[in-house]
């Protein structure tokens, strides 16, 4: 326990705690103006709302992708399961570079988009799709060794009684999936709302549109305002740890519930 605490404080207590003390040299009053300054604003917005629709987007699509790694054995399988990491491996600046080529008006993807008037790359469509890319791993990768896990006799046993497909799945299987879903959408969105190499490619960095907040940060450390750099830190850092603990309290409701099922 000793050893636990100690390693927490120096790795991850103390720099959190210098990021706030370097903060608080700007007074509340200053912070306060920075926290409500519309480019702040406009970047925070950005930021979390993206990464939270991309954490709900890869929920269903995660889940099926873990479904069909788990329950089929087919050719390709270990290509396709090792696919799925590489948004892990490849460096977020190649991915970038990836992603806005494909996805460009010029691009494969793109193009098929903007002959319908759509624009992806240089939109914040651009950063939802980036995010999706990155956040998408961290959904199978927790959801599949539960899976793997659930009994398929289980299934059958209330198939027997009369239950279909979908609702064997619905009242048997998402109950016992739904912390593994939870934590994959935890870990998904606290990715996606520091990720930085590869959504600056693709997004086009427009200040009151396109810009995230981890790009602002970088802005103000450019311009050596390292003050006003770390009032945005510790506001992001603020906003993720609220929104990481309601996720984890509901997490904890969905565990006790099942557990008095």
């Amino acid at each position: 326990m000793t050893f636990t605490l100690v390693y927490l404080a120096v790795i991850v207590l103390l720099p959190l705690g210098s990021l706030f003390w370097e903060a608080s040299s700007l007074g509340l009053g200053e912070i306060w103006r920075l926290a409500t300054d519309a480019r702040t604003l406009a970047a925070l917005r950005l930021s979390f709302l993206t990464s939270f629709a991309a954490a709900l987007f890869n929920l269903p699509f995660g889940l099926l992708v873990a479904w069909v790694l788990v329950r089929y054995d087919f050719p390709g399988r270990r290509v396709l399961d090792a696919v799925i990491d590489l948004p892990f491996a490849l460096p977020t600046a190649v991915a970038g570079i990836a992603l806005t080529a494909l996805y460009s008006p010029h691009g494969w993807v793109g193009a098929l988009f903007a002959a319908l008037g759509i624009k992806i790359a240089f939109t914040p469509i651009g950063v939802f799709v980036a995010l999706v890319f990155v956040g998408m791993p961290f959904i199978v990768r927790t959801v599949e060794p539960v899976l793997a896990e659930v009994d398929l006799e289980v299934e059958e046993a209330a198939a027997t009684l009369g239950a279909g497909r979908f609702r064997a799945i619905r009242t048997v299987v998402l109950p016992v999936l739904a912390p593994a879903l939870l934590t994959g959408f935890a870990l998904s969105f606290a990715r996606a709302v520091g990720e930085y190499g590869s959504v600056i490619f693709i997004a086009g960095n427009i200040p009151y549109v396109t810009e995230i907040a981890p790009l602002l940060i970088v802005i103000k450390l450019e311009e050596f305002n390292y003050a006003g750099a770390t009032a945005v830190a510790a506001i992001m850092l603020g906003l993720s740890f609220a929104t990481l603990l309601a996720i984890n309290f509901i997490q904890y409701r969905t565990r006790r519930r099942f557990g008095h099922v």
